[in-house]
């Protein structure tokens, strides 16, 4: 059974999504600064992030980024061809392909990163504040 929705509930749920915009579009501008698109710093920011481990594979990522592998692995190459991925062969299946970030990507999504990191810090009370409204 679903239940109604109150104004209030719904503007709340109305400014988060404000807020998120802003958000993804302040990400959109600050990587076309750095040179990259938005997808290629995610996908930098996944390798960064994997659990447990420096590097990910192609699957993996694509799982990550919730996108077809055959275009993760356009985004792998073009991404390769700035200088910021390599790709190796995996360490217990040499058949698996292993995608490491380079110096010069690692440098890349650690600056991006924090930029992002500051920019969320003035966010918390929205996204708090939402959670808070909806129970």
């Amino acid at each position: 059974m679903e239940t109604q929705l109150e104004k209030a509930e719904f503007e709340t749920l109305a400014d988060f999504r404000y807020q998120l915009r802003k958000f993804l579009r302040f990400s959109e501008l600050l990587t076309r600064r750095h040179g990259i698109t938005n997808l290629q710093y995610l996908l930098l920011l996944q390798i960064k992030g994997f659990p447990g481990r420096d590097w990910a594979q192609v699957g993996e990522l694509a799982e990550r980024l919730q996108a077809h592998q055959h275009g993760v692995v356009s985004l792998i190459s073009r991404c390769e061809k700035l200088g910021l991925v390599e790709r190796r062969p995996g360490r217990e299946d040499r058949r698996a392909v292993e995608v490491h970030l380079t110096a010069a990507g690692e440098a890349l999504v650690t600056r991006i990163a924090d930029r992002h990191r500051q920019e969320l810090k003035e966010l918390e009370g929205v996204f708090h504040e939402v959670v808070t409204h909806l129970h």
